[in-house]
């Protein structure tokens, strides 16, 4: 696979170069500034564009706004951006630039390469990715929200759905026979008034959505 690096961060990038060319990975180029990525995105045209969330000149959204502009330009590029702020209203931007080929992962959550690993080639395959700590921000704890209602097991199948896993990759994760996921999934949608979505990655903005405009109106 073919990817673009955009950080700023020396330690970072480098870090990112060495992880990615170790699991097999091409790095044919790296941005350290914002204007330079369209440029080497149309240049190389990687599988995927991993980009900070914050780069010079600003340091403010940068990477949200090439994200947009990358899956505009260039529908068969897919976009992962690398943040450190739990902040939900980054992710749901970067999914309604793109109900595919996407992804919004926090930084201090990588632990592992097989991970990353595994989120690049979901992403390349037009599906989507978001951490599992912002999408645990958008669940409230009041016992007046329809989540309440939720078993835990349901919520842990939310959780995964809204992180972008498919049903046979949440019943992987949970270890559960894939039909028992397709019930909790079901139950899920009808507990918390959703219809529900024909393609996976449509899904998870569904729920995303979900998720964002209640915690707009418990806030």
């Amino acid at each position: 696979m073919r990817l673009i690096i955009a950080e700023d961060s020396l330690l970072a990038r480098e870090g990112l170069i060495r992880v990615l060319t170790r699991l097999g990975h091409e790095v044919p180029a790296v941005a350290v500034r914002a204007e330079q990525v369209l440029a080497l995105v149309a240049r190389h045209r990687p599988d995927v564009a991993v980009l900070d969330i914050r780069l010079p000149p600003t340091f403010n959204d940068e990477g949200l706004r090439l994200g947009a502009a990358i899956r505009a330009r260039h529908p068969r590029v897919a976009v992962l951006v690398l943040s450190h702020y739990i902040d939900h209203t980054y992710a749901t931007a970067l999914l309604d630039t793109s109900e595919v080929g996407v992804g919004y992962l926090l930084k201090d959550n990588l632990a592992d390469d097989r991970m990353l690993d595994d989120v690049l080639h979901r992403i390349a395959a037009g599906g989507t990715a978001v951490d599992r700590d912002v999408v645990s921000a958008l669940l409230p704890a009041s016992a007046d929200e329809p989540l309440a209602h939720l078993t835990q097991r349901e919520r842990d199948v939310l959780t995964l759905m809204a992180e972008g896993l498919s049903d046979q990759g949440i019943a992987d994760r949970l270890q559960v026979a894939l039909t028992t996921v397709g019930t909790h999934t079901g139950n899920v949608f009808r507990k918390l008034g959703i219809v529900e979505k024909a393609s996976n990655n449509r899904r998870v903005s569904a729920v995303l959505t979900y998720l964002a405009s209640r915690n707009r109106i418990s806030g």
